[in-house]
């Protein structure tokens, strides 16, 4: 496929009041965005009709610009084609800088291109397995039906088809009670939590938070300008009694209960009700992250914890980067029935929604059947991905490493005796070599936390891959 025609940067309005002619202003702008990278080789530029016609000059201008580019080397004329920046061109290479002065910022590159993920890369779903095809022609038919109502804003809480799939799946499969009206779908779990955090918290307002934890979840928060409480987590989930003496008056609670992140324990029962007793005495809220608590390979997924929330405390959030992929950056957020028109003002006030398109594919790959199909068969694949890395780990490094294995989740935890250097050591090395290993200790918040290398097994595809890498890992651990 052509890539699209484009016009030199700045291209709207050339300056009829300069001595140099109009043909020699459009040269030099194509010119200097070549030599600056702004057009790459093979890049398609537009017509001299169309171009002409957005500067309001005559055709024959931009031909000659044309032309003395073609002559000079900078284009290259494919006839019916159009007309391109010239292939054989070198790639362009960025001027060397003057040294930075003491008061200027450095502007940070945020136009790089990211590229596959790392091997090992946490939270993400095996993109290998994703039905594509399927995909595709879900969005194709989508594109061909699309009408004058699909093209305009839709609404900022979510495609009525999409929260209406999405809140029949949780009924069914997450024992959550709820309706559309209570869905809310979002860009992802930061976005949720944000919107939660924005709508229901003050300025300076305590939320617990699970230590070790998820670090966006900080992020999110002291962002907002709320104060994160770190509370530890033991083989049970959050000990309660833990954030009762450090900060009882808190106003939210954000807990990963099914799988939590990263330690990977569920949480108890007993644990689950001392949590939403003290939200109901204390009138304060909970976020449940329920990021992966779909992949369980021991028993049926446990349910939610708002499956327990009897005086509407809980807020659920889900989201799809870990059960379809991230790109489509989409979440969903369960909220009380009493707040609903509440968050709907908050949505429409701070956003503009996600992408209408994107939720009805998402919507009709829901509601044809497709998902509960694909989650099922991501959970064999998963459990067949993560035995496969530990056999492998097991025979390269023998009685020294010891593997958490827990009933759920996407990643694993190793821990390695008789190491004298720490785990954020090991795992830097482990990243030199390629592999995205993460460290445990890293997770703490009030104190560092256990040491363990935390590895992803999502998108390891057969054991001899699983071998590699785990010999990799060894070479690059010494």
């Amino acid at each position: 496929m052509m890539p699209k025609p484009q016009a030199p940067k700045d291209a709207p309005g050339l300056d009829r009041a300069k001595k140099t002619p109009l043909f020699r202003q459009v040269y030099e702008r194509y010119r200097s965005a070549i030599e600056q990278g702004a057009l790459r080789p093979g890049d398609r530029v537009a017509s001299a009709r169309s171009l002409a016609a957005e500067l309001g000059v005559a055709r024959g201008t931009i031909e000659a610009a044309y032309g003395q580019l073609i002559g000079e080397g900078y284009f290259s004329s494919r006839g019916q084609a159009g007309t391109v920046v010239s292939p054989s061109l070198p790639p362009h290479r960025p001027a060397r800088r003057e040294p930075q002065r003491r008061n200027d910022r450095p502007v940070p590159d945020t136009l790089k291109q990211p590229g596959e993920p790392p091997l090992m890369q946490l939270g993400i779903p095996a993109l290998d397995a994703f039905p594509r095809k399927l995909w595709s022609r879900l969005a194709a038919r989508r594109a061909r039906a699309m009408s004058g109502a699909d093209m305009f804003y839709g609404d900022p809480c979510g495609y009525p088809p999409l929260r209406e799939a999405i809140a029949a799946y949780l009924r069914v499969s997450r024992g959550v009670p709820c309706h559309a009206s209570q869905v809310l779908v979002t860009g992802g779990y930061r976005a949720s939590l944000a919107l939660a955090a924005r709508t229901l918290l003050k300025s300076g307002d305590r939320v617990w938070v699970e230590d070790p934890g998820f670090p966006p979840t900080q992020e999110v928060l002291r962002a907002a300008g709320h104060r994160a409480v770190p509370v530890p987590v033991d083989e049970e989930g959050l000990v309660v009694e833990r954030g009762l003496r450090k900060a009882p008056r808190a106003r939210m609670a954000v807990v990963t209960p099914s799988h939590q992140a990263p330690l990977g324990v569920s949480m108890t029962l007993a644990r689950r009700l001392q949590l939403l007793d003290w939200a109901s005495k204390a009138g304060a809220w909970i976020v449940e992250d329920d990021y992966d608590g779909e992949y369980r390979y021991a028993g049926a997924p446990l349910p939610a914890l708002k499956s327990l929330d009897s005086h509407d405390r809980v807020l659920y959030a889900g989201s799809f980067s870990k059960v379809l992929f991230p790109g489509l950056a989409l979440g969903y957020l369960v909220v009380p029935e009493s707040l609903c028109a509440r968050f709907a003002e908050a949505a429409c006030a701070w956003s503009n929604g996600s992408p209408q398109s994107t939720q009805a594919v998402v919507a009709d790959f829901m509601r044809e059947g497709h998902f509960p199909r694909h989650l099922k068969k991501m959970r064999l694949l998963y459990a067949r991905r993560r035995a496969m890395l530990v056999a492998a780990l097991q025979k390269t490094f023998g009685d020294v490493v010891h593997i958490d294995l827990r009933n759920g989740g996407m990643h694993l935890i190793a821990r390695f005796d008789g190491r004298t250097e720490d785990d954020a050591t090991l795992a830097q090395r482990a990243q030199l070599a390629g592999l995205n290993c993460q460290p445990l200790s890293a997770r703490g918040i009030s104190r560092p936390g256990s040491q363990g290398l935390l590895m992803g097994f999502t998108n390891i595809a057969t054991a001899a891959e699983a071998g590699r890498l785990a010999a990799r890992l060894r070479s690059a651990l010494g």
